[in-house]
């Protein structure tokens, strides 16, 4: 097999640059750095959220908004105009609301054959229709030849969250079941395995998907679901660690409960990346009181897309904002936040 490096992202760069670079992008601790450093003073009191649960009038609504640059278009299970539908689908789900409204904004780059084009629309309004939302306002740019690469889509939507429903790292305790609805990396090694000279023997297909579904129906145990979180760009490993410094406490996970398919695990290895690192886009992390957990995994397993749910670790009052895997060994390693990014381009 002979791979093609050209192109590809420094997967550690350095933090103080003076320009943008691939790893501001990324999910990790340099997106965190620009959010933090850059757009918050400039923005003002505002949290920047995957979802924010705004008010209006006696109404609760989620407001989501996220941009899709993901190459190539068209992957093993998916393509950008799917991902771009159940990527905002699913940041509104975080906040336990129902997504009702999506608007779409393209950048179209001059020269990007029309069918293509047709096909991520078609994809877009099929994935809406799935996910029980409408495609209800958008826009279209055109940049010059030598301006774009291809197709950059921008969703953002709106759902209504009930009375009652708050999710949240502000919720997470100590002591709280670390649940997760399936296999872990697969979305980002689909996009890997499809780029030219990456083969690994066997297809691994995107996990996109809808998943407000599973949250109603964790919801509607009853149980007192603490938070909920999407590990889409930085994996399993940036979704913790963000969650762990915001509640200020730890994670322990138990590294032989970690659902990472043998394919999954073959090609990280092979390419020298830690699968808890790499993106999902249709998989939830979820943070339950330990006495309700088997009640919450019993409903997810009864979904579609949580058959394979599994409890990975719980949260601790030990080393608050740090995450650590318990090992086959008996001994512990630190599960990192990615510094900047892994793959370059994956949602």
């Amino acid at each position: 097999m002979t791979i093609d490096f050209e192109g590809w992202a420094c997967p550690l760069p350095l933090r103080d640059t003076p320009a943008i670079v691939m790893g501001h992008g990324g999910g990790g601790a340099m997106s965190g750095d620009l959010i933090n450093h850059l757009f918050l003073p400039a923005f003002g009191d505002v949290a920047l959220t995957d979802s924010a649960v705004v008010t209006a009038g006696t109404a609760r609504l989620a407001f989501s908004t996220d941009s899709f640059v993901v190459r190539p278009m068209f992957f093993p299970g998916g393509s950008i105009g799917d991902l771009a539908v159940n990527g905002t689908v699913n940041d509104l789900a975080m906040s336990g609301a129902t997504p009702l409204y999506l608007s779409a904004a393209f950048i179209l780059q001059e020269g990007t054959p029309l069918p293509a084009v047709g096909r991520i629309a078609t994809a877009m309004g099929e994935a809406a229709r799935a996910a029980g939302v409408r495609l209800v306002t958008g826009d279209t740019k055109v940049v010059d030849f030598d301006s774009g690469d291809g197709v950059y889509v921008t969703t953002t939507g709106i759902g209504l969250v009930a009375d009652g429903v708050d999710l949240g790292p502000h919720r997470a305790t100590a002591g709280d079941a670390v649940l997760v609805s399936g296999p872990l990396g697969v979305h980002g090694v689909a996009v890997l395995s499809c780029r030219q000279g990456l083969e690994f023997g066997t297809e691994v297909r995107s996990d996109t998907a809808p998943l407000h579904g599973l949250v109603a129906a964790m919801l509607a145990t009853g149980a007192d679901v603490h938070t909920l979180r999407d590990p889409t760009r930085g994996g399993l490993a940036a979704t913790l660690n963000e969650i762990a410094g915001a509640a200020k406490l730890g994670v322990e996970l138990v590294e032989r409960d970690l659902p990472v398919p043998a394919e999954v695990a073959d090609a990280c290895h092979l390419l020298g990346l830690d699968p808890l690192q790499v993106a999902n886009e249709g998989k939830l992390v979820a943070l339950v009181p330990p006495d309700q957990a088997d009640r919450v995994l019993a409903a997810m397993r009864e979904h579609p897309y949580g058959r394979d749910a599994c409890r990975i670790g719980v949260c601790v009052a030990e080393h608050p904002g740090m995450v650590v895997a318990r090992t086959g060994l008996g001994g512990t390693r630190v599960v990192t936040m990615p510094i900047g990014e892994q793959l370059p381009r994956i949602c």
